[in-house]
C-alpha cells in the first residue's frame, strides 16, 4: 500500500528542521513536562473512586453515572478541537493558557450544586485537561530522534502515574474531606504547573504556517494517507476502552459484599496498578532498540491476560495481580503505538496526536459507558468479559493490520 501525497504545508521559520530539536532536551526538562503531564490528566480521573460518594451526595439523580463518561467525552472533543493548535503556534504558550483555564474549570466543578451541573463541568475539566496531550508531542519534537522512545517513555509515564495515583488521591481526599475537597485541592495543583512550564519551556515557533480550519482539513487526509496511524489508533482505542472498563466499576466492585471496602480502598490501587507504570520507559527503550511491533502485541496479550485473571480469581489478591498486568500491557502497547506515529510526519505531530488521542479517548469513553452497562446487567462477569473482549479486539486488529513501509520513518 503506497503513502498518500499530502498538500504542500510552508514550515513556519525555524533554527532546526522540523521534530529535531535545536539543543539537547535535559532531564531536568523532561521529568517536569513528564510531572505536569500527570497533573494535568489526573484531572479526568478523579471522579472515578468518588462516585459512590457523589451519588449519595445527589441521591435519586441517574445523572451521577454519567459523570466519567462526561469527563472523557469533553477529553476526546478538545483532543480533536484543540491539539492541532500545537501545529500552528507557540506551544509553551499554548499549554500555559490552557492550565489556568483547567484551573477555572476545576473551580466550577468543587462548587456544583447539582449532578447535571457537575456533568457539565466535567465536561468542561476534560476539555482542559488535554494540555497534557500538547506536552507529550512537544516532548518528542524537542528530543534528539536517537532518544525519542525513551523521552516519549517518561513523560508518557508522567501522564501514567498522573492517571493511576489520581484515583488514590480522589479516593483518599473524597473519604476524609468529600468529593468537593478534591477538586479544590486540584486547583492550585493546576496553577502550580502552569507557573512550572512558564518557567521552563523553551518557545517553538510553530511547524506549519497553515490556518486553523486547514489543519482540520488535513486531518482526514492524513487519516486516509498513513496506515500504521489508523492501525495504531484502532488498537489503542479498544485497549484503552479495556483499561477504563476496569477503572470505572472498581469502586462499585469494591463497595460489593464480598469485598465491603470504599472509595478510599478504590483509589489505593492506583498505587498498585503503578507499578506498571515502569513498563513506559521500559517499552520506550526497547522500541528504540528493536522497533515497536513486538511490544504493541505483548502489550495487548497481556490485557487479555489481565481479564482472565480478574474473571477466574475473585479473590482481592487476583485484583491486585490483575491491575499490575493490565497496567503493564495498556501502557507497554501505549508508548510503542506512539513511537510509530511520531515518526510519521514530524511537521504534523500534533495533528497525527489529535487523531491517536481523540480515538484512545473514544474508546475509553465507550469502554467506560459499556462497562456502566455490563455492569448493570451481568455484574462484574460481564464487565470481565467485555473487557476481555476489547482485548481480544486489539489482538485482531494487530494481527490483521498492515503497516505501510513507507509510513514508518
Amino acid at each position: 500500500m503506497s503513502e498518500t501525497t499530502f498538500p504542500a504545508e510552508p514550515a513556519a521559520p525555524s533554527p532546526a528542521a522540523p521534530g529535531m530539536a535545536a539543543a539537547p532536551l535535559s532531564a531536568g526538562l523532561t521529568f517536569a513536562m513528564a510531572a505536569a503531564a500527570g497533573v494535568a490528566v489526573a484531572n479526568i480521573y478523579y471522579n472515578q473512586p468518588m462516585l459512590g460518594i457523589i451519588g449519595q451526595d445527589f441521591a435519586g439523580s441517574g445523572a451521577t453515572a454519567l459523570i466519567p463518561t462526561a469527563t472523557q467525552l469533553g477529553y476526546a472533543a478538545s483532543l480533536f478541537l484543540l491539539l492541532p493548535l500545537g501545529d500552528l503556534m507557540d506551544q509553551k504558550r499554548l499549554i500555559v493558557g490552557q492550565f489556568v483555564v483547567l484551573a477555572a474549570a476545576l473551580v466550577l466543578a468543587a462548587l456544583a450544586s447539582s449532578a447535571p451541573v457537575l456533568v457539565l463541568a466535567s465536561l468542561l475539566v476534560g476539555m482542559s485537561a488535554t494540555v497534557a496531550q500538547q506536552i507529550v508531542p512537544f516532548a518528542a519534537q524537542l528530543a534528539a530522534p536517537a532518544r525519542r522512545g525513551a523521552t516519549v517513555g517518561i513523560v508518557t509515564g508522567g501522564v501514567l502515574t498522573g492517571i493511576l495515583l489520581s484515583r488514590t488521591l480522589g479516593g483518599f481526599v473524597s473519604a476524609h474531606g468529600g468529593w468537593r475537597a478534591m477538586f479544590w485541592v486540584a486547583v492550585p495543583m493546576a496553577l502550580g504547573a502552569a507557573a512550572l512550564m512558564a518557567a521552563m519551556l523553551p518557545r517553538r515557533p510553530a511547524a506549519a504556517t497553515i490556518g486553523y480550519g486547514a489543519a482540520l482539513r488535513s486531518l482526514l487526509h492524513l487519516w486516509r494517507g498513513l496506515p500504521a496511524l489508523r492501525q495504531a489508533t484502532l488498537m489503542q482505542a479498544a485497549l484503552f476502552g479495556s483499561f477504563s472498563a476496569f477503572w470505572t466499576v472498581l469502586a462499585l466492585r469494591l463497595e460489593q459484599p464480598a469485598f465491603g471496602l470504599g472509595a478510599e480502598a478504590a483509589g489505593l490501587f492506583g498505587i498498585v496498578g503503578a507499578v506498571g507504570i515502569a513498563a513506559a520507559p521500559l517499552a520506550g527503550k526497547l522500541a528504540d532498540a528493536r522497533g515497536p511491533r513486538l511490544v504493541i502485541g505483548l502489550g495487548a496479550l497481556l490485557t487479555l491476560l489481565a481479564w482472565a485473571v480478574f474473571g477466574l480469581w475473585s479473590a482481592l489478591a487476583g485484583m491486585v495481580l490483575g491491575v499490575i498486568i493490565l497496567d503493564f500491557g495498556v501502557q507497554s502497547a501505549l508508548v510503542s503505538n506512539q513511537h510509530v506515529i511520531y515518526a510519521l510526519k514530524p511537521e504534523a505531530r500534533s495533528r497525527i496526536n489529535t487523531i491517536f488521542m481523540t480515538g484512545m479517548f473514544l474508546g475509553g469513553a465507550a469502554g467506560s459507558a459499556g462497562a456502566m452497562v455490563a455492569w448493570t446487567h451481568g455484574g462484574w462477569a460481564a464487565v470481565s468479559g467485555f473487557g476481555g473482549a476489547l482485548a481480544v479486539l486489539a489482538l485482531l486488529l494487530e494481527a490483521t493490520g498492515c503497516r505501510a513501509k513507507g509510513d514508518v520513518l
